[in-house]
């Protein structure tokens, strides 16, 4: 599973693993990337999509009719 959130764009960032000696070494920075099924009333059918939390929550907000429309926007099938 790619890290990448469907509605929100977000995937791993890079940077440096610090220790208590100052050593650094590469690591990744994963968003929390969620599998999530919602219904989709308009055309009578689940969707299963990947979602960060952040985007979970703006769901929640402004609900899945408009958060597919975005989806779609960015040139992802549904």
């Amino acid at each position: 599973m790619s890290r990448r959130c469907l509605l929100t764009g977000a995937e791993p960032r890079f940077g440096k693993q610090v220790s208590h000696s100052h050593r650094r070494s590469s690591r990744r920075f994963d968003p929390n990337v969620q599998r999530k099924r919602y219904w989709l009333a308009s055309e009578q059918r689940y969707v299963r999509l990947q979602l960060s939390a952040k985007a979970i929550k703006t769901i929640d907000r402004i609900g899945i009719e408009s958060a597919v429309v975005k989806i779609r926007a960015r040139g992802v099938k549904v």
